[in-house]
Order: structure tokens, then sequence, then C-alpha cells
């Protein structure tokens, strides 16, 4: 076992299986801290935004990764940065401005002066004070700025994307992916400029993984979401693909909108609404757009940070950010293309309203992971079945499985050696 383990977190799931998930995985302390450090700390790429929030030199956005606060930047040169916001100093998070413009950053505590790369450039009474003829005070003679710079991450950018890692051995982004995803990245980030359009973000008290779990499975889409099968936006009788990397962890579900209406797959589903009309019509007014190709709809996540959804015309990241084990922040960054024109960024600006934390859509996911966290830790000693499609992961051509789930779990027990 490695160093960080702590109690008997190593062994709540005995048997050699994937298919069913021990309540206590998303429930406990020591795993969850063991979670943060190799899944969020090490050997694994996290988002951090998107190249078109910090389009200027000295702009900035606060974000974190898992639970560590982390800076973006655009430093003077025109790099982009990633930065622990805590000071070299005394440990204070002294960035506490969401967004902005800089030219540096100084930690209000002691005025500690960091450039925007993160070197140390500046110390208040460094060299002491001079009083009464002689020098008081001041640092070490040994004492140089350049060892005491902000902790800097590893960076990575694609298609205006931007990844980074506290762990600076991490395999190259494209290895990362893997060859399947980065062709789904590839077509959503194929190279156009992005333009961001909004925000949303929400607490979500429930565990980390159950978001990275909702949109890997593709069960419940079309009897969970009355717009997805009364519209035919997405259900089990869609054409569709389920593709995952060579680890299991990253995952694409790819999705081709059919005409909704009654059929096999709505007898019995309550969700079903037959006679649902729209009084504004203009919500799904769906225009193909030709990078789309045949799918309507690409739903990728990314282990274990982000999701990249293209749900029609409306087109988001989705980042998730651990806060516990039963809780997480999540926000959506909601975004288009600069060569959009009014008529497009409107149509996207309206279809974002299926989604966010008041989506007509996605208001049911975080209402059943908040449910489904207060059943774990009312019966802790019980387990998630998981056995739709059967007992191991492969990619499908179908939506009646959850292979992805598991899949995730194959690679989270390795990772975690639970």
């Amino acid at each position: 076992m490695r160093t960080d383990d702590t109690g008997d977190a190593g062994n709540i799931w005995p048997a050699d299986d994937i298919s069913r998930m021990p309540f206590r995985v998303y429930t406990d302390q020591d795993l969850y801290r063991r979670e943060l450090e190799r899944c969020f700390y090490t050997a694994h790429w996290n988002y951090v935004g998107l190249e078109a929030e910090i389009p200027n030199p000295g702009d900035f956005k606060r974000t974190v990764i898992g639970e560590r606060s982390v800076i973006l930047v655009r430093d003077q040169d025109g790099d982009i940065n990633v930065i622990e916001n805590v000071c070299a100093h005394r440990g204070m998070t002294f960035c506490r401005e969401k967004s902005g413009n800089r030219k540096d950053f100084h930690c209000p505590y002691h005025q500690w002066n960091y450039d925007l790369k993160g070197n140390l450039q500046g110390v208040p009474f460094r060299r002491g004070v001079k009083q009464d003829g002689k020098v008081n005070g001041g640092m070490p003679a040994d004492f140089k700025t350049q060892d005491h710079g902000l902790t800097r991450l590893k960076v990575a950018t694609r298609g205006g994307v931007v990844f980074a890692s506290f762990d600076h051995d991490v395999a190259p982004l494209e290895e990362f992916l893997g060859p399947e995803i980065l062709g789904y990245f590839g077509r959503l980030f194929n190279g156009r400029k992005l333009k961001v359009l909004g925000y949303n973000k929400q607490r979500i008290p429930g565990n980390w993984k159950l978001m990275q779990e909702n949109i890997k499975d593709p069960y419940h889409p079309g009897l969970l979401h009355t717009w997805f099968v009364t519209f035919g936006l997405w259900r089990a009788d869609n054409k569709s693909r389920l593709v995952m990397d060579a680890e299991y962890r990253h995952a694409a579900m790819v999705s081709t909108r059919g005409q909704g209406g009654r059929g096999d797959v709505t007898s019995g589903v309550s969700s079903f609404k037959e006679q649902m009309a729209l009084q504004d019509d203009r919500l799904l007014d769906i225009v193909h757009e030709p990078w789309w190709g045949e799918p309507t709809a690409v739903m990728m996540t990314i282990f274990p940070s982000v999701i990249f959804q293209q749900q029609v015309n409306s087109v988001s990241t989705r980042h998730i950010q651990p806060s516990g084990p039963d809780a997480f922040d999540f926000v959506w960054t909601h975004f288009g293309f600069e060569d959009d024109d009014d008529a497009m960024t409107r149509r996207r600006l309206r279809q974002a309203n299926l989604f966010g934390p008041a989506g007509f859509v996605s208001a049911d996911d975080g209402e059943v992971i908040e449910c489904s966290q207060q059943g774990f830790a009312q019966k802790p000693w019980h387990r998630v079945i998981a056995e739709l499609g059967g007992k191991t992961a492969e990619n499908t051509d179908h939506m009646v499985t959850e292979t992805l789930i598991r899949g995730m779990y194959a690679y989270w027990r390795k990772v975690m050696e639970v």
C-alpha cells in the first residue's frame, strides 16, 4: 500500500468485480482523501478553463483542482500559467477575486509580491530597517527569492482548452486522453476561436464521482428527463455509440436525435408526456452545424474533473470541484465560437436553458444525485448494482447498458488500490 493510505479504506471492496459498488465508495472520508491525492493531485490532467477566459496579458481566473485553489493567468509574454493560490511565506490564499487583470500578484498579509509566472519579486524589509545607525531585522543572508516562488503547475493547452497538473511527470495530454477520445475532443475543439457566453454554478450535496457516473449513464436520460424522452433529444431508441479510452477512465456518449413521440421505449415511462408542447418553439430551434457530422449530441467525461457537452446547439464545459466526500461545486461555462452570427449565439443561449442548475433537464440530475447520497449515508453497508448490459466493460453501439460506469470503476479500483 502507498504512504497516503489511511485506516481500512483499501479494504472496502473485497469482491473482485466492477458492477457492484459499495456505498462507502461515496461516503468514506479516508477514501476521499486518497482520491484527492491519486486522482486530482498526481498522474492526471485536470481542466482549469478556456483560453478565451484570459485573452489579454494580465487576465486571470481563480479556480480549483480537487480542493486546492489555483490561478489560471496569461503573463505579459502571452504565455499561459497555472500557479497555486498559496503564498510562499505564511500560506495565505492571497487571490480573492474570481477574475480580473493584474500586472502582478501580492499577498495582502505581508505584501510579498509575485510576477505572473509565480516568481517571487519582492519581500518588504528584506534588508531590514535602519534605526539609530544600525540595521535591524531583515531576512537571512542566504535567503534567495528564486527559491520561494509560488508552486507552478504543468500546463497543456489544446483547441482553446487549458489543462494543468501538480504532477510534472504526468503523461502528455494526448496520451492521457487516448486516440478515440482525442478524436471526439477535436470534433468540438477543432481550432475555431471560442467565445464565452456565460456561467452557472451550483453546490450539489453528493459525491463528486456521481456526476462522472451521471454523464457515463445512458440508462437514465430517456427515463428521468421529460424533455429528452418526449422530444427525442436523447433516449434508448436513438442511434448511439459508447466509447472509452484504453484505460476506461474517459468516455464519450454519442447520440443522433430521433423523432420523439410514442414508441416501444416510452411504454410505461412516466416522464414521457405525449401531449407536451412548447409555447415558444424557438427553444428547440435546432440547426445542424457542419462540424457535427451525424451525431447531434456528444457527452465527453474526462476523468476526474470535467465534462464537455455538445447537446444539439448548446455547448459547454462542466467543471467538477470536490468539497468533501458528500458535496461538490459544479461550474458550467457556456460558450460558442467567434464566427457564430447573432442568430446562432441567441440559439445557443436559448438551448442552454435545458442545462445548468435550473435547467429543464439538468435540474433533475442534481436532485437525484442528492437523493442518492442520502441513501448511501442511510445504509452504509449496502452496494450499488450496475449490471445493465452485463458485468464487464466494453464499448457498445447501444444505450441499454451501464458499461461506462463499470469501466470507470475498473480504472478507479486500480488507481486507488481498493
